[in-house]
């Protein structure tokens, strides 16, 4: 299964806000810590999950979160035509758009998301899976 996986920032936030999906979302995330997935996201990601922590937390705490994700998770961004080839793509959503190709622009092996309109635009070069989805693959 996927060993080169790119994380939503929804999967970060029900993470460190501990939401509603607190459970699998750690359990996405311990797999990173042990090394057993490579997790990847955007800098746009940072700047959402920060606004959010900042939001819940305060800044102090958010950037020690921060911080904390980014030791088992690596950010990554997108080129000039990948840009380009995000905004006339299917994906009507521009962030989720912007996502997908940084995603695929890095050769990752899959996206892992709670955004259910999102997982609809999945398409063969790239699957996107729920959490749950996600990790009955990896079993």
């Amino acid at each position: 299964m996927a060993s080169k996986v790119f994380l939503d920032a929804n999967i970060l936030l029900d993470f460190t806000l501990k939401r509603s999906s607190y459970d699998v979302s750690k359990q996405i995330i311990s797999l990173a810590i042990e090394g057993r997935i490579h997790a990847f996201i955007s800098p746009s990601i940072v700047h959402i999950v920060g606004y959010w922590l900042t939001k819940g937390y305060g800044s102090s705490k958010a950037k020690e979160l921060l911080l904390s994700l980014l030791t088992e998770v690596t950010v990554i961004d997108l080129n000039h035509e990948g840009t380009l080839n995000a905004l006339i793509s299917r994906i009507n959503d521009i962030e989720d758009a912007l996502q997908y190709y940084t995603a695929l622009h890095h050769n990752l092996d899959c996206l892992v998301t709670n955004d259910k309109p999102f997982r609809k635009m999945s398409m063969p070069q790239l699957p996107i899976y729920s959490p749950e989805e996600f990790l009955k693959e990896l079993a």
